[in-house]
């Protein structure tokens, strides 16, 4: 059994995915499992997957179902006594899994959180250091659910952890790993942070992660999936609610780069709807005290946030 199975869901990665692999497979720790999953690809993804021999590589081919069905299919082939997720155009640092790993082990945590970097296509590096705290339950510390980042990677999860409680990725859907990680946090019996940049998440010009599209709405989906699953649990839910006004607040701002200005202007209305009926005293909520006096203007105003997306876009030459 592999101490560590690194899940890799890959499509159309061509320009990418060998960086993302040999970063894999230059780990100082070898006792890893790679399982790589082709979800469709009809570039060159599958020829360059192929060419690697290392015995350690579980390389499967799927037709086209998504990342959150392909992670799941991920954690169902997992045999390691750990899980690492890595996004496709992501890479890692030599020592990344050796380092999560041993510090799990002497904090005897179901989840540790690393810091990382933002690369972009001009090559400049950004780094993100998370807050530290101590190692910890959810419950003890509720502020670690809006201290960290809610994506997958820059974590290592106990495998135990993940497939006892029956954790999985939300599927057909967009932003589904803010729900598993999450959970994962809730259900984990401690939370360790490691204070280290292991991780490097590539941010492509015109990518996913910057322009916006009509599954913008599904935020909303996820956000309230979010909510749901907290709501019996009291000592959570001034975290929850501060969550909830960061992430529609954030996306609402995001509607700049909206492809189309008339989605966008739909969603900033449902959004509003969304926190007056869910947060109704939102625009008092703590989230706003590190803003500036000028972000909170602009966030706490639907007219403004909207006025500020078709000022910005005219100068960027949006349509």
């Amino acid at each position: 059994m592999a101490d560590i199975s690194i899940i890799v869901p890959i499509y159309n990665a061509e320009k990418y995915i060998k960086k993302c692999v040999d970063s894999l497979l230059n780990q100082t720790k070898k006792e890893l499992e790679f399982i790589l999953i082709n979800d469709g690809s009809t570039d060159k993804t599958h020829d360059i997957l192929k060419s690697y021999k290392d015995k350690r590589i579980k390389y499967f081919k799927n037709k086209n179902q998504g990342i959150g069905k392909t992670r799941n299919f991920g954690i169902e082939k997992a045999t390691g006594k750990y899980i690492i997720f890595i996004d496709s155009d992501d890479y890692i640092e030599p020592t990344a899994c050796e380092d999560l790993y041993n510090k799990a082990k002497e904090e005897k945590a179901d989840v540790v959180v690393c810091d990382f970097y933002k690369v972009y296509d001009d090559g400049t590096k950004e780094d993100i250091n998370l807050p530290s705290f101590k190692t910890s339950k959810l419950k003890d510390n509720p502020n670690i659910l809006i201290d960290i980042n809610l994506s997958p990677w820059n974590k290592i999860y106990s495998t135990k952890l993940i497939k006892d409680n029956n954790i999985s990725f939300a599927e057909g859907i967009k932003y589904e790993d803010v729900p598993f990680v999450s959970e994962a946090l809730d259900k984990a019996n401690k939370i360790a942070k490691l204070d280290k940049k292991l991780n490097y998440y590539v941010i492509h010009g015109n990518s996913e992660t910057t322009v916006r599209d009509k599954r913008i709405f599904d935020i909303l989906k996820i956000v309230d999936m979010v909510r749901t699953y907290y709501k019996n649990k009291k000592y959570m839910s001034e975290v929850v609610d501060k969550l909830t006004v960061r992430i529609i607040t954030n996306y609402n701002i995001q509607q700049r780069n909206q492809k189309d200005i008339k989605v966008g202007m739909e969603f900033i209305d449902n959004a509003f709807k969304y926190l007056k009926e869910e947060v109704p005293n939102y625009k008092d909520n703590k989230y706003f005290e590190n803003r500036s006096f000028l972000k909170r203007i602009i966030e706490k105003n639907k007219f403004i946030t909207k006025t500020y997306c078709y000022i910005y876009r005219k100068i960027r030459g949006s349509k």
